[in-house]
């Protein structure tokens, strides 16, 4: 049985605060009171933390339709761009132009200049260097204590080694690059300390690619400081692209490593599934089911809107700020019927985890394969794998743009 079978109902008041909380009840659903406007008031203003009131798009048929409408703009030097906390208005003035702030023909522009890492077949190569570092982190883990911390053992580690590679980072930095990640998406941190950490990542890596545009390498740096000499992209434009890849390239991934081991978990017959199974499509669907189950961005995509924009019985009008809550949608029954169970043979390759669109998250394939290979190794080679605290005594992050757990006590 599901723990979401007895969540409560969300009661949501007339102008809701956004992020809406979770019940502590149902911790891997997404919070009652926006399932319920989803069906009630699937298009609904919400006040966030600086009193602004955008958007709220909750339904998985309108997300679609305005995530791929020119008007719905990425811009956020927008006056009416709803940021998502005072750190990110802050920075916005200064920041460069780069693929999450910027709209076609700019973003089309530079996406292509960091594109091609990305794309399936050139993935699909780092197959066996990232079966090599999952079977040797489990090594490490059976070779020592029947018990572990899930997150630092091995949750952390593997998206952090995938991407330093990738990158051509050093890994010995994980310390650095993970605290310092941590820190500029915590929405509780002050702006100012925020602001400096960021700027500590940039001139780390700002050194970094000067290091590969002298001796350069088989690696996405190197990849971006060739594009730099041509002339394609800045030396700003590389080295700030450099931080989103790496923030983003170990953070959401070590967070669905993790919760999504909560979640199967918590499914036993779900596990087994894909415990017995050797089917690489299988597999694959797996893996975005539970994408699609858990949806780990709690802060929505952002938004705001360049014209009018009639949809759904209501006009957003030019200036307004849009939020939409991926969770909500991807649980929205119309789209996935019995949306609030965890079902590996769901078709669910239409979630909407990653975004959609022309904006939707660049390392979907990175982040698609290991997953792929974590899921279909993990759990066959610690058939044993269990929790090793009460699912109410794990202490959540509320904090960052991603929702996951502090830890994930484990033994076998």
């Amino acid at each position: 049985m599901t723990e979401t079978l007895t969540c409560p109902a969300g009661g949501a008041p007339a102008l809701p605060e956004y992020p809406l909380p979770r019940a502590a009840q149902c911790p891997l659903a997404p919070a009652p009171a926006t399932q319920e406007l989803r069906a009630e008031k699937p298009l609904t203003k919400v006040r966030i933390w600086n009193g602004g009131t955008p958007w709220l798009i909750t339904r998985h048929a309108d997300q679609r339709t305005l995530l791929t409408d020119s008007r719905v703009s990425d811009d956020d030097l927008d006056p009416g761009f709803p940021y998502v906390n005072a750190h990110r208005a802050q920075i916005a003035p200064v920041s460069p132009r780069m693929i999450t702030n910027t709209d076609a023909p700019e973003h089309t522009r530079l996406r292509r200049t960091v594109n091609g890492p990305f794309v399936v077949k050139r993935i699909e190569k780092m197959r066996e260097p990232i079966q090599k570092i999952v079977d040797d982190l489990i090594d490490t883990m059976l070779a020592g204590p029947a018990h572990a911390d899930l997150l630092k053992a091995f949750a952390l580690p593997v998206p952090s080694l995938v991407i330093a590679e990738l990158l051509g980072v050093p890994y010995e930095d994980h310390d650095f690059f993970q605290t310092s990640s941590s820190t500029v998406l915590d929405s509780t941190v002050a702006p100012e300390k925020a602001r400096e950490v960021s700027g500590a990542l940039a001139a780390y890596l700002d050194k970094l690619l000067g290091e590969k545009l002298e001796n350069p390498g088989d690696d996405v740096l190197s990849e971006m400081g060739g594009r730099v000499k041509a002339g394609e992209m800045s030396r700003t434009e590389a080295v700030h692209m450099g931080v989103a890849m790496l923030i983003a390239g170990h953070e959401t991934t070590a967070t669905m490593i993790s919760l999504g081991t909560l979640a199967l978990l918590q499914h036993p017959d779900q596990l087994a599934l894909l415990r017995e199974t050797d089917e690489p499509k299988v597999v694959a669907n797996a893996v975005d089911e539970v994408l699609r189950y858990l949806t780990i961005v709690q802060t929505g995509v952002r938004r705001v809107a360049k014209a009018d924009i009639e949809i759904g019985g209501v006009v957003i009008k030019a200036g307004d700020g849009m939020i939409f809550d991926l969770h909500a949608a991807n649980w929205d029954p119309e789209a996935f019927p019995e949306a609030q169970r965890l079902d590996l043979t769901r078709p669910a390759r239409t979630h909407q985890a990653f975004g959609y669109g022309p904006h939707q998250c660049l390392g979907q394939n990175l982040a698609r394969l290991e997953l792929q290979v974590v899921y279909s190794t993990l759990y066959r080679r610690i058939p044993t794998l269990r929790l090793d605290a009460p699912i109410e005594e794990l202490e959540f992050d509320h904090t960052g743009t991603t929702y996951g757990v502090h830890s994930l006590p484990v033994a076998w």
